[in-house]
């Protein structure tokens, strides 16, 4: 377009669609607040480090029925693309080649999955720690402390991602993933 035409493309009056319905953001962010004060409170403050702990495991079982539940981006089965699907994305993104995706990307998707099953293993693994039966066994600790870290790093990959695909495709991803709208392909 130059600076002679009046009309912006049809395109960019398209009104934004919703993608993220509200059940799936607000279990994502609670989740990630719940995630950053169980970790930023463990060995400092055991009770809200509990309860944080718990409110994770919840939000995973939200999240586990709202997979199957909640609308066609929230179904975490019609993300989920093959391994060599995702590799190739990477190698793309490289390039800054990022597609177009309204729902998650398979890089996206990929994570959604990785930082679940970590969660969970770290939320688990927290709360067999406090039972009778496994209380002070040295390899339940190791398991808390290892995926307790790994989520947080992979949290902070997913943050990085996030803000690389929205500087590369011009859009504001956070606020979509506030609102649940998104533009239009």
């Amino acid at each position: 377009m130059n600076s002679l035409d009046k009309n912006p493309p049809a395109q960019s009056f398209a009104p934004a669609v919703v993608v993220w319905d509200w059940p799936l953001r607000l279990i994502h962010w609670t989740l990630a607040a719940s995630t950053l004060i169980a970790w930023f409170t463990a060995n400092i403050f055991d009770t809200v480090h509990e309860i944080a702990g718990y409110t994770v495991i919840v939000l995973l079982v939200l999240r586990m029925v709202w997979a199957f539940a909640g609308n066609r981006y929230a179904r975490l089965h019609g993300a989920i693309r093959p391994l060599r699907i995702t590799l190739q994305y990477l190698r793309q993104l490289t390039r800054g080649e990022t597609g177009r995706y309204l729902g998650l990307n398979p890089a996206g998707a990929a994570m959604a999955v990785v930082l679940i099953l970590s969660l969970a293993v770290s939320s688990i693994s927290g709360w067999m720690q406090i039972t009778e039966r496994y209380f002070g066994d040295e390899w339940v600790e190791r398991v808390h402390t290892w995926s307790s870290n790994l989520v947080l790093g992979l949290a902070i990959v997913h943050v990085l991602g996030v803000l690389l695909v929205c500087g590369l495709q011009k859009e504001n991803l956070v606020r979509a993933m506030i609102t649940g709208k998104k533009r239009p392909r």
